[in-house]
């Protein structure tokens, strides 16, 4: 199943590192969701994690995100959007065709933008080319925790439960025989 992106805006105070003054700013974000409504309450909470208790944040706009990917990189501190164009050919028409994805790609420049987004694709099986990457003004992506830890507790519980019952592999001679001649009179 694929992530769908929402992109959030959202106004808040943020202290600005110039003027050392609290401003009210309207910045997008991006959180992964199953609806608007998921999508309302997640910004919400991540946002109300950075904010003290009298801060007031107001959504002012929440829409789907085109982004087939989303790729983070350590180190890196802005976001880029890259458009991949995918070349295939059309064996019935004669004619190349392209069609257009869109990738995140997290870097600290346009350059290293491009070597990541290249990173991504390097296992692509087919042609493509990148006709554009420039700077998003998406401050932060907040992905989708599933609660594996969670998964991964509920995995070794099942173990436990399978590995105390036995198993019996033998064979029972009544069942084996009714099969064979279920099959011989077919």
């Amino acid at each position: 199943m694929s992530a769908t992106w929402y992109e959030c805006k959202v106004k808040y105070r943020k202290l600005d590192q110039t003027s050392g003054i609290q401003k009210m700013k309207t910045e997008p974000f991006l959180v992964d969701a199953i609806s608007y409504t998921e999508a309302e309450a997640r910004i919400t909470e991540e946002i109300s994690a950075y904010l003290t208790d009298s801060d007031e944040i107001k959504i002012t706009n929440i829409k789907v995100a085109n982004y087939a990917e989303i790729h983070p990189f350590e180190n890196s501190d802005r976001w880029f959007k890259s458009r991949v164009s995918l070349i295939a050919f059309d064996e019935e028409s004669g004619k190349e065709r392209k069609t257009n994805l869109y990738l995140l790609v997290q870097a600290n420049n346009v350059k290293e933008a491009f070597d990541n987004t290249m990173e991504t694709m390097k296992d692509t099986m087919g042609d493509f080319t990148i006709p554009a990457i420039s700077e998003s003004p998406i401050m932060d992506v907040f992905p989708y925790f599933s609660g594996e830890e969670d998964e991964l507790e509920r995995i070794k519980n099942f173990t436990a439960l399978k590995d105390s019952v036995s198993i019996n592999v033998s064979m029972d001679e009544n069942l084996e025989m009714a099969d064979v001649l279920a099959v011989e009179s077919k």
